[in-house]
């Protein structure tokens, strides 16, 4: 059995595997990395940096879809 950890992703509860990078918690999120912005405990987080950012528990997470128009 898998271990989990708690964590907030836009306000709302989750449980997810503990070890996750931010990378790993888009896809086990479902998301589709392109156009995505993404803030850990009020700091925006690069895309070059989510394989080497850690989720730990009791984080936070606003996840934003970029949308394009004009």
């Amino acid at each position: 059995m898998t271990e989990t950890m708690t964590i907030q992703v836009n306000g709302e509860r989750r449980e997810v595997p503990k070890g996750l990078n931010v990378t790993q918690l888009v896809a086990h999120l479902g998301l589709t990395a392109n156009r995505l912005a993404i803030e850990r405990n009020l700091e925006i987080v690069p895309r070059g940096q989510w394989g080497a950012t850690l989720v730990s528990g009791g984080d936070r997470f606003e996840i934003v879809h970029l949308v394009g128009g004009g």
